[in-house]
């Protein structure tokens, strides 16, 4: 233990040299490797999600709205999971953070993105019953590339806070698609449709999945993956995921 703490401080003073203590987003306010390098003024910039919101997409509303509804996007679609939501809105500092996280290496990040799932998801999977956490995968070409899959980092850190267990056996990416960034809704769709493949097993059969990613968009590839979970026999797949696009 003496060992690992010492390996921890020695870790941190090296961090220190290579990172300065100050915010890794705005540059100017300090911040330490504790608080992911972003200081208090980025850090209020973050806008949770809150309700009225979307039933089906968790897509956020302005107004007073008190009863339950379905965006006009979801009306007639014939989405596999039972619901999506997100921690905060995908805009401004926040996509920053995510971008840089996710292509830039900057791991500093992870605890914060993390953190932010955990306080919006725990508390409704607690109540919810699940039985397994799935990430969506990365196409192994492009792992390798990117010498991580984001969902499956976040996952693993949703699932030692909530005990409900990780499996990353059940999903696979097959096919090294196109970033949907620039796709419109329909692009993204089809660029996903063939993309997964599911591992039918017993340990899957009725089971209650949550499905984990950064972003919510379109919902094309939460879609995709929810589709051939439930086809391989999951009984129920909710998403969540760090950020939602608006």
């Amino acid at each position: 233990m003496r060992m690992l703490q010492a390996f921890k401080s020695f870790l941190n003073v090296g961090l220190g040299f290579v990172y300065p203590e100050v915010c890794q987003l705005c540059g100017e306010a300090r911040a330490t490797q504790a608080e992911s390098f972003l200081c208090s003024q980025c850090r209020a910039s973050v806008r949770f999600i809150k309700p009225p919101y979307c039933e089906r997409c968790g897509l956020p509303f302005d107004g007073a709205i008190t009863n339950e509804f379905e965006c006009s996007n979801c009306q007639g679609h014939q989405w596999q999971f039972s619901s999506a939501r997100s921690a905060v809105i995908a805009r401004d500092q926040m996509l920053e953070i995510i971008h840089r996280y996710k292509y830039q290496h900057a791991l500093w990040f992870e605890p914060f993105l993390a953190d932010l799932l955990i306080q919006r998801s725990r508390p409704v999977i607690s109540l919810d019953t699940r039985d397994w956490i799935v990430p969506v995968p990365l196409h192994p070409t492009k792992q390798r590339e990117r010498e991580f899959n984001q969902a499956e980092r976040l996952a693993r850190r949703l699932s030692q806070a909530t005990h409900v267990p990780l499996n990353t056996s059940f999903l696979r990416r097959v096919l090294p698609t196109r970033t949907q960034t620039l796709l419109s809704r329909e692009e993204r769709v089809a660029n996903v449709r063939k993309a997964f493949v599911a591992r039918e097993a017993p340990d899957l059969a009725g089971k209650r999945i949550v499905l984990v990613d950064d972003v919510f968009t379109t919902g094309a590839t939460t879609g995709a993956c929810a589709r051939v979970l439930r086809s391989a026999g999951a009984g129920d797949v909710c998403v969540w995921t760090v950020a939602r696009g608006i």
